[in-house]
């Protein structure tokens, strides 16, 4: 009996092992920055080989939204499958479980359905969880960042060039005990204080790939794939790649691949006809760009120093796509490319130079529209679809990938139908905001127009109607470089009215009318 009972417990136990090696691994790739500057996006002059492999065995979605074109909001939002209006990020200050301590994230659900889950780089933004070292505990079964490829905090740390770090080290030690709120007025402290060595825009250095945080990233990546292979659990392993957020640093020979004197600057340099004030930045200083020591305060940047910031967005780009297929490579080495979804993607869009913006931190198409990349199952490979996605579909599309069962709360849409037939739709439009203060911008991108309405509204006391202030809408048929807003033009009544009836439904963006 006690034999029968042995060899039955032998059986059950080898039984669950299938079970769990059924499981698919989920390989979380969220990029700084990254706009769908990529080969598989259509660009043709970006080098992106390793992410364009990618996208060959998966689903390229070429019309994504971020939901706030902002990190630490728009990675809270993906990570719990929430709207910022859910979540209540929507700064880099608020931290996600003051608002909700329950809050359940995407690795914390897979943790709690059997997998090992941990990560490495950035996943969440790190001013937007408790802790900036273990990057939210619940998330993770294997402490975040135990395999270590971080450098110190410091202000200067994204360089190699010893004169930079001597000029940055000198800056922190001239405002050490300082107090500086919001924290960004540090950097543009040092950058006053330093000279123009202290914090440059881009540096070019002849260097080895992990010489730089991504290289060191990618290296111990690979060493966190062998790890978990000899593991007895599906994994969730999530490699944040920091570039291409500024500085742009990397070395030379990514530099190299592109020729400056043929990189052409953003197309249409103006604010769109008739766009409102409040759809610009307004920062002033040139916001986060105007942080680094080499950039001017003017709006209106040289021609010259332009087409250096783009080359070197371009190669930090080129820089990261090689990290990425370091990792790649090691996962079909290690023997676990065939059983592993890959999500890629990246956290928002980025303006270079385009309307006279740079960076982010707007409503338009190109801070918005973020790429995303999903490679699944084998015969969901090689499609590319047009059809509207938000990145709350994430968390949904990849359960269903899994063979997880999809949390009731989400209200998100699971793109594997779209996986499987690009011309499907499982949403109309998708769905952005931004904020202004006091006031708050929705908008609604559908598979040809862009719809944004601003309202002045308490939206951190939960109100979601206001008064009204401004409203845009772009034909990216007919002007895809946004410049001109169409909004009154009675052309387009009906496709406002249809945007309209979209927003009534989501709940949001209603009018109150002024008393």
């Amino acid at each position: 009996m006690k034999k029968l009972i042995c060899i039955l417990g032998f059986a059950l136990a080898a039984g669950f092992a299938v079970a769990k090696s059924s499981l698919p691994n989920i390989l979380f790739i969220p990029i700084d920055d990254l706009k769908p500057v990529l080969g598989c996006f259509g660009d043709e002059i970006i080098q992106t080989p390793n992410i364009d492999r990618l996208a060959e065995r998966g689903t390229v979605f070429l019309n994504t939204a971020c939901q706030q074109a902002l990190c630490g909001p728009s990675r809270a939002s993906i990570m719990t499958g929430l709207y910022p209006d859910q979540t209540g990020v929507w700064d880099l200050e608020t931290k996600m479980r003051d608002v909700d301590p329950d809050v359940l994230t995407l690795p914390q659900y897979f943790r709690q359905q059997g997998y090992a889950t941990t990560g490495l780089g950035k996943t969440f933004d790190p001013r937007c969880v408790d802790n900036r070292t273990d990057l939210d505990a619940p998330s993770w079964s294997i402490p975040y960042g135990s395999v270590s490829a971080e450098r110190s905090m410091d202000h200067y740390q994204d360089y190699v060039n010893p004169m930079t770090i001597e000029a940055g080290q000198k800056a922190e030690a001239q405002l050490a005990g300082k107090v500086f709120n919001p924290g960004y007025l540090k950097n543009r402290a040092m950058a006053e204080i330093g000279g123009p060595l202290a914090r440059p825009a881009t540096e070019c250095m002849d260097v080895p790939d992990d010489a730089y945080p991504d290289g060191a990233l990618a290296n111990a990546a690979v060493q966190m794939l062998d790890r978990l292979a000899a593991g007895d659990k599906p994994f969730f392993l999530s490699v944040g790649f920091h570039k291409p957020h500024l500085p742009f640093v990397a070395p030379k020979k990514y530099w190299d691949l592109y020729d400056r004197d043929e990189i052409d600057l953003a197309a249409f340099r103006n604010p769109p006809k008739g766009a409102p004030m409040i759809a610009m930045k307004g920062t002033g200083g040139n916001g986060e760009l105007g942080q680094y020591s080499d950039i001017p305060r003017e709006d209106d940047l040289p021609v010259e120093l332009q087409k250096r910031l783009i080359h070197g967005y371009m190669a930090t780009v080129s820089y990261m796509d090689a990290q990425l297929g370091k990792v790649l490579d090691h996962l079909e080495k290690a023997g676990l490319a065939e059983n592993t979804v890959i999500c890629f993607w990246g956290d928002h869009g980025f303006h270079l130079g385009d309307h006279k913006l740079w960076t982010k931190h707007t409503n338009f198409e190109q801070a918005v529209r973020s790429p995303l990349i999903i490679a699944g199952p084998k015969g969901l490979s090689g499609n590319t679809s047009q059809s509207p996605a938000e990145f709350v579909d994430v968390f949904p599309t990849l359960c269903e990938l899994a063979g997880l069962d999809i949390p009731e709360h989400l209200p998100g849409k699971s793109l594997v139908p779209i996986m499987k037939d690009p011309t499907a739709l499982v949403r109309p439009d998708a769905m952005a905001q931004y904020t202004r203060g006091s006031t708050m911008g929705y908008t609604l991108r559908d598979e040809r127009h862009r719809y944004v309405k601003w309202l002045k509204m308490d939206y951190r006391k939960g109100e979601r109607t206001g008064v009204l202030v401004a409203k845009e809408l772009y034909d990216y048929k007919t002007d895809p470089l946004e410049t001109k807003n169409l909004v009154d033009d009675p052309e387009y009544h009906e496709v406002v009215k249809a945007f309209e009836k979209s927003f009534k439904i989501r709940g949001v963006a209603q009018e109150n009318k002024v008393k």
